[in-house]
């Protein structure tokens, strides 16, 4: 049987708290906020209020982008900015919308950048406001009575 040698052991042990001691966006139902690096927190971010009563991430979304725009109209330089709703982080930059379950892991493409700029649902995920499908396959036909 093969030992971990001791500084290896330390290593694991170390790499395990960091982990779990990852930054956690905050699940407030319905909240959005806007993320911003902060030293003087505690976790080193701070989650700022932007709007509440947000029905879905979409919604949170467009908040966040409505923010950004308007900083940039009133001179700001900031083009990326980072959010959160209910547990999960959102990313956004030129391409579009990312949203991640923590700061550095992985990141899920969500909301595409048009032509003019705009924000847009991807054609394969667009659903109305409820969350049903846009498109709904026709049941199948009732067979023929002979």
């Amino acid at each position: 049987m093969r030992l971990i040698p001791p500084a290896a052991a330390a290593a694991l042990t170390v790499l395990a708290a960091a982990c779990s001691s990852a930054v956690e966006a905050p699940y407030d139902p319905g909240v959005c906020y806007y993320v911003v690096p902060d030293e003087a927190a505690e976790n080193g971010l701070r989650f700022n209020v932007v709007a509440r009563d947000q029905p879905q991430m979409e919604h949170c979304a467009a908040r966040l982008e409505e923010m950004r725009l308007r900083f940039v109209g009133l001179g700001g330089s900031n083009r990326e900015i980072m959010g959160s709703y209910q547990g999960k982080f959102i990313f956004i930059d030129a391409t579009g919308v990312k949203v991640g379950d923590t700061l550095t892991g992985g990141r899920y493409f969500f909301l595409a950048r048009a032509p003019g700029g705009q924000l847009a649902i991807p054609g394969a995920i667009q659903r109305d406001i409820d969350g049903r499908p846009i498109g709904v396959i026709a049941p199948p036909p009732e067979p023929a009575a002979n």
